[in-house]
């Protein structure tokens, strides 16, 4: 069945010619979708009738269609009194159909089909939106990144190349990996028990089985099909062994699953992390699975991240591809001095990049000191030149392989699942862009740009900040202390709403993001209002009822009759931490409803205070309750 239906329409087969007959072969496609995507990367679909874009199919490539302020998200952009907005179709990316097989076509006996079409939103006749953001930061980190170069040829003596009039084309290079949760539905997790299974390393790589081994299976074999090329599906760190039933099925499924596939350009990156995370929801709730992109669906258990890598390089005019970040001798240095500046850029304007890549009260959850969730500045650039290693613990890390020179990479560990892949792309390309000016500005050699990266605290340096450090080989959970990790690396934001204060707190890293108008005023305060408001409002009216739902869990498990002092003793301190925090008294109210009243008010400096110092205390709560409950004999 699959080799009978379409899966793409690849970059380059888009005139009217060659998509009405791709359509017309195969009637299976019966709806066209035109996909942008807002200040948030949350992606527009609709089903136009295939016939509908045929009639018009010349007005509809370059005109695409109409919608409202309300359909999409962009605050300060269109608004209820100008709200008119065009979704216009993208023809230089590739095109994927998105297939229902819950919905077979009578005539064909296929799945129906939706083609997809990425595309870009415009409003009063301006670009906007994400995709928009980072194609302009894309063209200009090329155009700056070309006079770099010439203004400072010294750098090629570094490069396999001579000079600069031998590049074609600078080309970037990004990939995501896809981490989510699979479990049954209406399925509660046991916190104790994948806890110890991730303790254990009891799922790490682990065989899949049943419905996850079969879902797993297809959504690989599907997606190769559409030209992804899937390099590898594995199972994460997360889960806990699933129950094998009377009727040799499989119940209490509760599994982390990794996908990784190839890298692209940043642009038809972002696309395919969009599409193949419907693809593979699709995929695994037809066999009966649900999934969460969530990046902390459990607390106290592994989260979910979407690791993201960054790279640089260029197509020559000789036809060869040279990557930019290597070194001339990678047994010598561990990169070029393109690529030391591009890793002190990301580094240095992290605070920036942040808010893109976690703004929300879930993101927040993961990026917690403890598995593996990277929340400190730093890199790792390996234990030895000739020996290239991985630092799981930092948050960007260098990747390399000696024998393969194209393969150098960072990978930005930080973004959570549902991040917007597109800003985070943009704004981690414009602080590589800004590291590597200052580095080839300064004439700095690989050596010096290697002691730069791992100088001490407390040492001046011509780009980094003196009292920081920014490169760890160690493990940054295991040997440092909070206390040496906030002065050796900087005190790391709390909340999703401390992270989007950077862009106030930092205006000369924010500045660096809208070079060129890469990013403009306008678009930047989108976002932050949107995030604001996503952020206000999901602690608002979802986080307060689930925080005061979990201390009501939290009851009295002893009888009076026959408990011991010991019983007594741990309710009491516990009934007082529930009262305190979920329960307005005469003395005043509790910690949920100050929290409420701040979010009223706007007063989200305070709101933010709140979260944390409730979130501290509901984690201590669950402590002491274990603790009180285990010694309870039923």
């Amino acid at each position: 069945m699959l080799e009978r239906m379409l899966f793409n329409l690849p970059k380059g087969s888009h005139d009217k010619e060659s998509i009405r007959t791709a359509l017309e072969a195969h009637p299976e496609v019966q709806f066209v979708s035109l996909c942008g995507a807002d200040i948030l990367g949350n992606d527009t679909d609709e089903k136009i009738p295939v016939r509908v874009m045929l009639e018009d199919i010349e007005g509809f490539l370059t005109e695409g269609v109409q919608t409202d302020g309300s359909s999409v998200l962009l605050p300060k952009i269109a608004d209820i009194s100008n709200a008119k907005v065009d979704i216009v179709p993208d023809l230089d990316c590739n095109w994927y159909v998105d297939y229902n097989f819950r919905n077979i076509d009578d005539r064909t006996g296929l799945p129906v089909g939706s083609l997809r079409i990425p595309a870009y939103l415009r409003h009063n006749g301006i670009p906007v939106g994400s995709r928009s953001v980072l194609k302009k930061g894309l063209e200009v980190f090329k155009k700056e990144f070309v006079r770099i170069l010439k203004d400072n040829p010294y750098v090629f003596e570094y490069l396999p190349i001579d000079s600069v009039d031998e590049i074609e084309e600078v080309t970037m290079t990004s990939a995501t990996e896809m981490e989510f949760y699979v479990k049954t539905p209406h399925e509660v997790a046991d916190k104790d028990r994948l806890h110890t299974s991730q303790e254990l390393k009891e799922q790490y790589w682990k065989r899949t089985v049943g419905p996850v081994r079969t879902a797993l299976e297809r959504t690989i074999c599907l997606l190769e099909h559409y030209g992804f090329k899937v390099e590898m599906g594995h199972k994460e760190v997360g889960g806990v062994k699933p129950t094998l039933e009377s009727g040799g099925g499989f119940e209490h499924i509760m599994e982390q699953i990794e996908i990784d596939w190839k890298y692209a350009d940043p642009i038809q990156a972002a696309d395919n992390n969009l599409t193949i995370r419907h693809i593979v929801k699709d995929e695994f709730r037809y066999h009966g699975l649900d999934v969460t992109f969530m990046a902390k669906p459990v607390e106290g258990v592994a989260g979910s991240g979407k690791h993201t890598h960054l790279g640089v390089a260029c197509k020559l005019k000789n036809g060869k591809t040279v990557n930019l970040f290597t070194a001339l001798d990678p047994e010598k240095d561990y990169m070029s001095p393109v690529g030391y500046g591009a890793l002190m850029g990301l580094l240095k304007n992290y605070e920036v990049i942040s808010p893109f890549a976690n703004c929300t009260n879930d993101d927040f959850n993961r990026l917690k000191p403890g598995f593996e969730a990277p929340v400190s500045i730093a890199t790792s650039l390996g234990h030895s030149v000739e020996h290239p290693t991985r630092n799981r613990t930092v948050l960007a890390g260098l990747i390399r392989d000696n024998h393969n020179p194209l393969a150098t990479r960072f990978e930005l560990r930080a973004p959570s699942p549902k991040s917007n892949g597109y800003l985070v792309e943009m704004a981690g390309f414009m602080a590589i862009l800004d590291g590597i000016e200052a580095a080839l500005k300064a004439k700095k050699t690989p050596e010096e740009l290697c002691a730069s990266i791992s100088k001490e605290y407390g040492t001046p340096d011509f780009y980094l900040d003196t009292d920081r450090i920014y490169r760890a080989e160690n493990n940054i959970f295991q040997d440092y202390s909070t206390e040496e990790r906030n002065k050796l690396f900087g005190v790391s934001p709390k909340t999703a709403w401390e992270n989007l204060c950077a862009f106030d707190k930092y205006p000369e890293k924010t500045a660096v993001l809208m070079r060129g108008d890469a990013l403009t005023a306008l678009e930047l305060d989108s976002f932050k209002t949107a995030a604001v408001e996503q952020w206000a409002m999901s602690m608002h009216d979802r986080l307060i009822g689930k925080m005061f739902d979990e201390v009501s869990d939290r009851k009295k498990a002893h009888n009076d009759d026959c408990c011991s002092r010991v019983d007594a003793a741990r309710w009491e301190e516990i009934r007082k931490m529930r009262i305190e925090i979920a329960k307005d008294t005469s003395a005043g109210p509790s910690l949920l409803t100050q929290l409420s009243d701040a979010l009223d008010a706007e007063d989200y400096d305070k709101a933010s205070e709140m979260q944390f110092a409730i979130s501290e205390k509901i984690g201590e709560l669950d402590k002491k309750y274990k603790i009180y409950r285990n010694n309870i004999l039923d």
